[in-house]
């Protein structure tokens, strides 16, 4: 297995298949951003799919599409096929916002994607338009539906409570989880680029002393996923909500992910610059065995923990340029 200098097991790879996306959620991409990877700098699919094999054959087991916007990428059915069908690869799973899903939920679940993750952060059209940058509910509503009828594992929606936004809006989004039976993740905002650190995110610590007796809440020991959020559920099992605090409570000691970006760097940390380039190697011609030796040294450079409460302006890096 792969473990870090602090013995911490990695077993857990996010890829992002592409930098870009069709919206601009006002925490993650600014409007009008333009600086996106050149298309000849992205990692091709047997690119990705070398890298999967080498992370499989050292101990990974789950593996996590992500972007941008991963459905953005063209044919990513395929890369689906062909990375759920390697050894050792145990659960292969996806991050979307829905606005694609409909045309793609049947491919992508025959392809052998087990769970989806869909980042939803309202259920109002002028509170979706206004951080989405588009009139996109109705797209993300019906790509939830064909999602629900092609029978994934398991879907979960992604929801970030901003301060004045969309925080009035969580009862809501329980109410719609329980009718349509999604696990709902609510996730703190992280001060990444100039787009994270001017969002206003809450405390989730507090929000859940809320919800605990309105809802009943129990805390639940039922592994939902290889993340880092802790997962309480109602009584009668109707309903599971999963924290993720990065903020108030930080999980980097327990963290087992690393993250690849389109252009084939590895990041350690979402809020820490430790990097390591495979794309020069992979183009190199590098052997099966340097490949996963880089890897082995990439993973050495992981640091201890993140800094987002004491160097809240140090990442510039915008979200979709690490990988979701």
């Amino acid at each position: 297995m792969l473990s870090d200098r602090f013995g911490r097991t990695i077993d857990y790879l996010r890829i992002s298949v592409t930098d870009r996306c069709d919206l601009r959620c006002t925490y993650c991409i600014p409007k009008g951003f333009k600086g996106f990877e050149e298309p000849s700098n992205w990692l091709t699919f047997d690119e990705i799919t070398r890298v999967v094999a080498a992370f499989s054959r050292l101990g990974t087991r789950r593996f996590r599409l992500t972007g941008g916007e991963p459905l953005l990428r063209r044919n990513l059915p395929a890369l689906a096929a062909s990375l759920s069908a390697l050894d050792g690869v145990d659960d292969l799973s996806l991050t979307t916002n829905a606005t694609q899903l409909s045309l793609q939920a049947q491919a992508l679940r025959d392809a052998g994607v087990n769970r989806i993750n869909v980042s939803l952060d309202s259920l109002r059209d002028d509170c979706v338009s206004r951080i989405t940058g588009s009139d996109c509910l109705d797209k993300v509503l019906s790509g939830l539906t064909s999602a629900s009828q092609v029978g994934f594992d398991s879907i979960k929606i992604n929801m970030v409570p901003m301060q004045g936004v969309n925080d009035g809006d969580i009862e809501a989004m329980v109410a719609f989880c329980i009718e349509h039976g999604f696990i709902l993740r609510l996730i703190e905002a992280m001060p990444m680029g100039s787009t994270g650190q001017h969002t206003a995110g809450l405390d989730l610590q507090k929000l859940l002393a809320q919800l605990q007796p309105r809802f009943g809440l129990l805390p639940s020991d039922k592994p939902l996923g290889g993340g880092p959020a802790r997962y309480w559920r109602t009584p009668d099992g109707r309903f599971t909500l999963g924290l993720i605090t990065p903020i108030s409570q930080h999980f980097c000691a327990s963290c087992n992910r690393v993250r690849l970006s389109v252009d084939g760097t590895l990041y350690m940390c979402l809020g820490q610059e430790e990097r390591f380039e495979l794309r020069p190697l992979l183009r190199a011609g590098c052997s099966d065995a340097e490949l996963e030796a880089a890897i082995r040294d990439a993973i050495e450079l992981k640091p201890e923990k993140h800094e987002f409460l004491e160097q809240p302006t140090r990442i510039v890096r915008f979200m979709s340029m690490t990988g979701g």
